[in-house]
């Protein structure tokens, strides 16, 4: 069948995932965290037991956190099972969020909630909205909520609402306050895939044509991560209790092997931030805030 519009506001029942040091230290590898840092500022995030310092997790870590659990939540009860059905190939990310409420610790555990939070019809392709929220295990207190959309080609014409357009955190009228650039490697999706992401879009080449591009393309979550480092780094100094949330649209693929330049304007309590390859936009409508 299609994709059913009736699925909106379904919750799936509470999972419970849990995640560890060595999680949290190739999270930070596999968003390229450690390569060429010569101040040695990232040891924080790709080491445990360096003198003196402390590790620390990736506040971008949230996104992925449950990709490699199994529950029985993640099966007819999820509610991603009621929205229909699709061809994969032609399921791309559109946009994802998070909050933090309280900084990510490097191990931990947690109950997440998943909702259907919107499904807007494109005319040509849908787009759903799954919402998440994640209570930690250890004192009951929520510790991050997540939004992300999915755009899925060739899945509209329901007739149902288009949902919101336009353009939104649109940068100032000024030159970035800082430019950060991070060169991916040739490998990239294959390391980044091991959070949990296995889609083959990333790293088989007879689906990623299937799914109209000539080879696999990067994790838009890994651009995401690539991103959310260059803004802890240039906006707050390496310290995750600043970052309290962010927010952007993947705009266009990225191959991996290619750079990534992350333009950066900081206003009084967040900052607007476009990330580009060449002159090609690949995420935007960023936004991020900052204690």
């Amino acid at each position: 069948m299609p994709l059913n519009p009736d699925a909106v506001g379904a919750e799936g029942d509470p999972v419970a995932i849990a995640w560890t040091s060595t999680d949290s230290l190739l999270y930070a590898l596999s968003v390229g965290a450690g390569v060429a840092d010569p101040t040695g500022a990232e040891l924080q995030f790709t080491t445990e037991n360096s003198n003196g310092i402390e590790q620390r997790a990736l506040p971008t870590q949230c996104v992925v956190l449950g990709m490699r659990q199994t529950s029985p939540a993640r099966g007819e009860a999820s509610p991603m099972s009621r929205i229909g059905t699709f061809n994969p190939a032609m399921l791309v990310h559109g946009e994802q969020s998070f909050t933090l409420h309280k900084p990510l610790p490097v191990a931990g555990a947690a109950s997440v909630v998943s909702r259907i939070a919107a499904m807007y019809d494109k005319g040509k392709a849908a787009v759903v909205v799954i919402e998440g929220s994640a209570v930690d295990a250890a004192d009951g207190r929520p510790l991050y909520t997540t939004r992300m959309s999915a755009f899925i080609r060739g899945e509209g014409g329901w007739g149902g609402e288009r949902g919101p357009s336009g353009p939104r955190n649109s940068p100032p009228d000024r030159s970035p306050d800082h430019v950060v650039s991070y060169a991916t490697r040739r490998d990239q999706a294959l390391l980044y895939r091991l959070n949990g992401d296995r889609n083959p879009l990333h790293s088989d080449p007879t689906f990623a044509k299937m799914g109209g591009f000539d080879m696999p393309i990067l994790h838009g979550l890994c651009t995401y991560g690539f991103t959310g480092r260059a803004l802890l780094h240039a906006v707050c100094a390496d310290d995750t209790t600043r970052f309290t949330s962010m927010e952007g649209r993947f705009a266009s693929p990225v191959l991996p092997g290619q750079q990534l330049d992350v333009s950066i304007w900081i206003e009084s309590d967040h900052a607007i931030f476009v990330t580009r390859v060449g002159d090609t936009v690949v995420l935007d409508s960023g936004r991020m805030t900052f204690a």
